[in-house]
C-alpha cells in the first residue's frame, strides 16, 4: 500500500502530514483564521498560499498530503502543484469524499457543505477526484463516518470500494462526532469477500479529545494505518486560546504550544501520520518542531489531565462559527 512509502522515510517529520482543509476554501471553523488568512481570500491568493505550505512542508520532509471534496478547491490547488513538481513522485495523496462543497467561494453561506455517504455520491464524487489527481491518488477516504453512517452497511456501496481497492487504490475513512470509537470499531468489521475494507482511520485525537484512542490502538493492531486529525483541536490549543497546562509545558520546553500539543499525539505508538492543519508557513514550522519535544512523565500527566467528556468537546466544537 502508499503509505509504506512513508515507512522507509527517515526524516524527523515523516510521520507528520500536511491537511488542507484551512487553505482550500476561504471559510471555515479554525480560531484566530482572520489573522491567519487576512481579508483577500480570492481563488488564486488561496491557491498561491497553498502552494507555499505545500513547498515549505515538502521541503521539511512532510510526504503526505490530505484533501477532501469539501474543502473547497484543495484537490484543485493540489493536483496544480503536482503538475508543477513533476519531480516529486515519493509523496503520499489522500483525499475524501462522502461531503460536497456547498458555500460558492463564501464565508456566511448557510451551508458550507452537505453529507451524503450513499452510492450515486461516491461514482459522482469519485469521477470529481480522478479529473483533478488522477492516478496520483493513493488514498480515498469516506468523510466522517458515524456510527448510523449508511457507508458501514451499504453492500453495494462495499463492493464498489473493494473494486477501487483491488485496481491499486487504498480505502479509509475517517470519523468524527462523540461516538467516533463506535465508528471506528463498526468499520473494522466491514468485510467484502471475507476480508476487510479498509486500510486506514482518520480520526480527531488531541489533548482535550482522547475518547478515540483506544478504537485507534485496535485499528493500528488489526494492520490499518492511523492518521490523526484536528491535533490542535482548530486552534483551541494554540496561541492565544492555549490552555495553561499547556502554556506552562511549552514555556519549560521552549517550543511552541502547538508543538507540544502535537508531541502528544505522536507519542501514541497507533499514530501512524499526525496531520498539521497549518494556514501559514510560520505555523506549519513551528508544528513541525513537534518531533523535537521529549515530555516528561509529569509534562505527559498534566496533558493528560486535560481530556474533556467527548460529548462537551463536540459540542464546543460545533459552536464554532464559520469565518
Amino acid at each position: 500500500m502508499p503509505f509504506a512509502r512513508l515507512a522507509t522515510a527517515t526524516t524527523p517529520t515523516c510521520h507528520i502530514g500536511l491537511g488542507l482543509a484551512a487553505v482550500g476554501r476561504p471559510g471555515y471553523i479554525n480560531l484566530n483564521r482572520d489573522e491567519d488568512l487576512g481579508e483577500n481570500r480570492s481563488v488564486e491568493t488561496l491557491r498561491a498560499r497553498t502552494h507555499d505550505l505545500l513547498d515549505a512542508a515538502y521541503a521539511q520532509g512532510v510526504r503526505y498530503f490530505d484533501a477532501a471534496r469539501s474543502y473547497g478547491r484543495s484537490e484543485e490547488f493540489l493536483a496544480d502543484w503536482l503538475h508543477s513538481n513533476p519531480g516529486i513522485d515519493d509523496v503520499v495523496i489522500g483525499s475524501k469524499w462522502g461531503y460536497t462543497y456547498t458555500a460558492d467561494w463564501t464565508t456566511d453561506a448557510e451551508k458550507h457543505e452537505i453529507k451524503d455517504h450513499s452510492l450515486a455520491a461516491y461514482e459522482r464524487q469519485r469521477a470529481e477526484t480522478d479529473a483533478l489527481l488522477g492516478d496520483r491518488l493513493d488514498l480515498y477516504q469516506i468523510h466522517s463516518v458515524t456510527p448510523d453512517s449508511p457507508a458501514l452497511t451499504d453492500k453495494d456501496l462495499h463492493a464498489r470500494l473493494a473494486e477501487a481497492a483491488a485496481g491499486g487504490l487504498t480505502v479509509g475513512f475517517s470519523t468524527s462526532g462523540p461516538a467516533q470509537a463506535d465508528a471506528v470499531r463498526a468499520a473494522l468489521a466491514v468485510t467484502v469477500d471475507g476480508e476487510p475494507l479498509f486500510r486506514t482511520v482518520q480520526s480527531t485525537y488531541n489533548a482535550l479529545e482522547t475518547s478515540a484512542g483506544p478504537a485507534l490502538a485496535e485499528a493500528h493492531e488489526a494492520g490499518l494505518t492511523v492518521i490523526v486529525k484536528e491535533g490542535m483541536a482548530n486552534g483551541r490549543l494554540a496561541e492565544p486560546h492555549a490552555p495553561q497546562p499547556l502554556r506552562d509545558i511549552a514555556a519549560e520546553t521552549g517550543l511552541g504550544c502547538d508543538a507540544v500539543a502535537l508531541a502528544l499525539i505522536l507519542r501514541r505508538p497507533w499514530a501512524g501520520v499526525v496531520l498539521s492543519g497549518a494556514a501559514t508557513v510560520l505555523q506549519l514550522t513551528s508544528n513541525l518542531h513537534a518531533p523535537a519535544v521529549d515530555l516528561t512523565d509529569d509534562q505527559l500527566s498534566r496533558l493528560e489531565a486535560l481530556a474533556e467528556d467527548p460529548r462537551t468537546y463536540w459540542e464546543r466544537r460545533g459552536q464554532l462559527p464559520w469565518h
